[in-house]
């Protein structure tokens, strides 16, 4: 009788307490633009972004953690879900987001010390670095679907000012550019919401909770195939366009190039994962209406034809973070590539891809960073030396260069290995054949950039910077969230810690099971 009454007690409180870790964790950015806010000093704003932002990361783990035991919780009625999906995107986000405050304390002192920002500027960065952060966060806790488009729009109107930061002619044409173009792609994603919204209603659903993923998803066997497919097809090109899924990736070059680096870093790790995430989900609903042919076979198109563009790109580009953003198009196809070709691996290994190119793509930006913050250009060809003029960085540049191509014993080289082998194993010869090619052409053209720039004839770094620096890497602060991510690269590419596993594994079955029915029990968790 007393263990019933302590399990029964237990019970009672789990939903209390993922009520309070998921607001805590949303707060915390919040606390944190506030307290840059007021107190408007440089060094005041970098302790109060960190200190927020490692409070996000744990309070992250702690439900990621909750969701591993549980396997879905929900928090304020049906207003907030987190399953294992949602996890899985949920992680990057907080430590990239913790990774990516740490560098900026480094990176934007340079632009300041350097005059490049001013005052005014420098608090305007880490206010909207908070509210970033913030909006990406309610992406994968919302179970209103309309609740995450807000979110992802969200993200839109944030990133853009933080694009603008610097002022320049460039910067505010690629912050424009974004902007109109994400927005055009966000209202077709809006229709598509609304027609899946029309479906759920018209089968019947309860019109004040139609709009949630979870009654989507029980009810998808029930939905008007029709409606269906003109709501699926006006959803990924919306979503796909913010995706950065070709042909509607070409803001992305522009807006992540002209970024602060560890906003390029946020841009194409974390906010990219936020759009495709919004995809998968309806893919699923999609899949229990009409079987995983009809969108399976769109995603897995725009996911060759975006690896095929980046392709092309990567190999005649001159400018280094462009290079990084056109990478940022063939992984998101590779992520889509996956999710079409299906089945465990398929699923298994597309998820894993997610967390692979979130933890490779932000070392390789914020090595960028230090690097043409010290050679004083972007420019490829004005590169040269970087193993000799900065030894660290150089090494950790071509450690996430090794990574992002794939190669072994790296970590996105597992992932790219299992998905390859579910399309072949499953019988889709021809798009894996075609990703393999196109991956072919990307690390010959990839290695032949990087390469010259780790071990060419090195050139002069800038006449503004120090003469002691000449030879020097830059700041702890720059050098330290590198080597993390250059540890992480490394240990996935040997060992994928069970955690991630059950979570990856616990995705993999929400996809295949397709009608999956989740109903969260109010206001608390049900297992």
């Amino acid at each position: 009788m007393t263990e019933m009454l302590t399990a029964l007690a237990d019970a009672a409180a789990l939903p209390t307490v993922s009520s309070a870790l998921l607001l805590s964790m949303l707060l915390a950015p919040v606390a944190g633009a506030v307290a840059v806010t007021v107190s408007r000093k440089k060094r005041a704003a970098e302790v109060a972004t960190a200190a927020s932002a490692s409070l996000m990361l744990v309070l992250a783990v702690a439900l990621i953690g909750a969701v591993i035991s549980e396997k879905r919780i929900s928090a304020f009625g049906e207003l907030f879900y987190l399953d294992s999906f949602g996890a899985v995107v949920l992680l990057p986000i907080a430590g990239v987001g913790f990774i990516s405050s740490l560098y900026s304390i480094s990176y934007m002192g340079r632009q300041y010390e350097h005059d490049l920002i001013d005052d005014r500027r420098i608090i305007r960065y880490y206010q909207g670095f908070n509210i970033f952060l913030l909006t990406m966060l309610f992406v994968p806790v919302s179970n209103n679907m309309g609740t995450m488009w807000v979110a992802i729009e969200a993200t839109t109107l944030v990133s853009v000012l933080l694009i603008m930061l610097y002022t320049k002619e460039s910067a505010i044409e690629a912050a424009w550019k974004y902007l109109i173009i994400a927005t055009v792609g966000l209202s077709f994603a809006l229709f598509g919401t609304v027609f899946f919204y029309y479906a759920n209603v018209t089968a019947g659903a309860d019109p004040e909770s139609a709009m949630n993923w979870t009654g989507m998803v029980a009810n998808s066997k029930l939905l008007d195939p029709n409606i269906i497919k003109v709501a699926f097809v006006f959803v990924l090109v919306g979503l796909g366009t913010k995706a950065g899924l070709a042909p509607m990736h070409t803001w992305l070059p522009d807006a992540h190039s002209e970024a602060p680096t560890p906003v390029s870093a946020l841009l194409s790790g974390v906010l990219l994962n936020c759009s495709i995430y919004g995809i998968l989900r309806f893919h699923i609903i999609t899949s229990g209406t009409l079987g995983a042919e009809f969108s399976s076979q769109l995603l897995m198109l725009l996911g060759v034809v975006s690896v095929g563009i980046a392709a092309a790109s990567i190999y005649f580009q001159k400018d280094m973070k462009r290079m990084l953003a056109y990478s940022s198009v063939e992984h998101m196809g590779i992520v889509a590539v996956a999710v079409g070709f299906g089945g465990f691996f398929g699923i298994y290994g597309a998820l894993l891809h997610i967390i692979n190119h979130a933890i490779a793509k932000p070392l390789m930006f914020f090595a960028s960073g230090s690097i043409s913050h010290k050679y004083e250009t972007k420019a490829m060809s004005e590169i040269r030396g970087i193993i000799k003029s900065m030894p660290v960085t150089g090494a950790l540049f071509l450690i996430g260069g090794l990574a992002i191509v794939g190669m072994p014993p790296f970590n996105i080289f597992v992932s790219e290995f299992l998905i390859l082998s579910s399309g072949f194993g499953s019988g889709q010869f021809l798009p894996s054949a075609l990703v393999m090619a196109f991956l072919v052409v990307i690390f010959a053209g990839f290695m032949r950039h990087l390469v010259r720039m780790v071990f060419g004839s090195p050139k002069e770094p800038g006449k503004r910077l120090p003469a002691g620096m000449a030879k020097e890497d830059e700041g702890r602060l720059a050098i330290v969230p590198m080597v993390i991510l250059a540890g992480l690269v490394v240990v996935l590419g040997f060992y994928v810690p069970q955690p991630l596993q059950e979570l990856a594994g616990d995705v993999a079955q929400i996809f295949g099971q397709g009608s999956v029915a989740v109903s969260p029990v109010e206001g608390g968790a049900s297992g």
